[in-house]
């Protein structure tokens, strides 16, 4: 079913703005490693930022080193889904715990036994990506919901194309809430914008706080307004950058 993009989505100059990266600010692509913004995109982020006082946040699942080579280091970055972060200019700095080695294992034995399906450690998160092998989907989460199971405080999260193990600490929800409590977000309206299932708990958090939520493409959200692509989040930020 095509997506209608949705017209009444205005940005402020006293918002603070929470931007994911892969599926939002770029497209995703069958290998992750080669996914970047396009060109210009760089400068309407600053410009954007200026625009509100520097509340702007790129808020991603991937690592913050990864995530930091795709964004100006101008911006507040938010890596592993909230676990690590790097204010504007700040070189990201120390290391995270691992996931547990057991689990590790267990997840990169699962990898291994289907052609096309990689493991990415991201810190204390395993991503495990299924994009060339797509057929696997069914199987890999049952078997990785069996995997994890010994693991109290992990839970399997699916998104596109990949399912991600996941402590509780690692929320993208959470990690917003605790930004609003702080300069420069704190007193703004938060604008959550995001494409995939580990938003979810993002949008619900701008949404609680008075803020709202742009749910990026198809699929059922908690979202009140949606775009339909990537597209169509570039038109909006160089809307707001030259406004």
């Amino acid at each position: 079913m095509a997506v209608t993009p949705d017209r009444d989505i205005v940005l402020a100059s006293d918002d603070a703005l929470f931007l994911d990266f892969d599926g939002t600010l770029a497209g995703l692509q069958d290998n992750a490693d080669t996914v970047s913004l396009v060109a210009g995109m760089e400068d309407v982020l600053v410009a954007c930022a200026e625009r509100v006082g520097g509340a702007l946040a790129v808020l991603s699942g991937r690592d913050l080193d990864d995530l930091s080579k795709r964004v100006p280091s101008g911006l507040w970055r938010f890596g592993n889904h909230g676990l690590r972060r790097a204010a504007p200019n700040e070189i990201p700095a120390g290391t995270i715990a691992a996931a547990p080695a057991d689990l590790v294992a267990a997840l990169q034995k699962l990898a291994t036994r289907h052609p096309g399906v990689q493991l990415e450690p991201k810190g204390p998160v395993l991503a495990i990506h299924y994009r060339a092998a797509p057929d696997v989907e069914e199987e890999l989460g049952h078997s990785l919901k069996a995997a994890i199971a010994p693991f109290a405080d992990y839970s399997v999260q699916h998104g596109k194309m990949v399912y991600e193990a996941k402590p509780s600490a690692a929320n993208k929800g959470a990690c917003l809430m605790d930004a609003m409590s702080s300069a420069p977000f704190q007193g703004r309206r938060p604008v959550m914008i995001g494409d995939d299932t580990t938003d979810e708990d993002a949008f619900s958090a701008a949404q609680s706080l008075g803020g709202f939520a742009v749910k990026v493409g198809e699929g059922s959200t908690v979202a009140h307004h949606r775009l339909a692509s990537v597209a169509d989040v570039h038109a909006l930020l160089r809307e707001f950058a030259s406004s």
